[in-house]
């Protein structure tokens, strides 16, 4: 029997800044409670940079890194942590690898409001683990 294709979230209305410095604004402060150096990365639906961090001692080699996370999760809607689990899993799970724009790291985030994707958040600087644990701490201050 064949999976069927997951339904993914429509693309919404843009994240605006306002909001993009709300999520960004969590997200490092969860960094800094851990002690992190972090970048964030906040892009739009159609993919555009909308806002973009980078902590004191943060390495500069994650700036790209982060936006590339950012744009990955808006561009699939989906977290980038999929695809790490995919590759991870091995077998058909490899062949993600090619497939340009997809980056198999977590902390990628689509950024949803009311069921469609408004942006995407992307955070490099630590681990893949603390990566997505940062990037899920800012999107907690679009619904608190």
């Amino acid at each position: 029997m064949n999976n069927p294709t997951p339904q993914l979230p429509i693309y919404g209305t843009s994240i605006t800044l306002e909001q993009a410095r709300m999520v960004a604004a969590a997200a490092r402060a969860e960094a800094v409670r851990n002690g992190w150096c972090m970048v964030v990365a906040i892009m739009d639906p159609g993919g555009h940079l909308v806002l973009l961090e980078r902590m004191d001692n943060a390495q500069f080699g994650s700036v790209q890194v982060a936006q590339d996370k950012a744009l990955s999760a808006v561009a699939f809607r989906r977290p980038t942590k999929a695809f790490h689990d995919m590759v991870a899993a091995g077998g058909e799970g490899v062949r993600m690898l090619v497939m340009s724009g997809a980056m198999p790291i977590d902390g990628g985030l689509p950024i949803l409001v009311d069921g469609a994707v408004i942006g995407g958040i992307g955070l490099s600087g630590g681990t893949s683990a603390q990566d997505g644990l940062v990037a899920q701490a800012g999107l907690a201050a679009l619904v608190s």
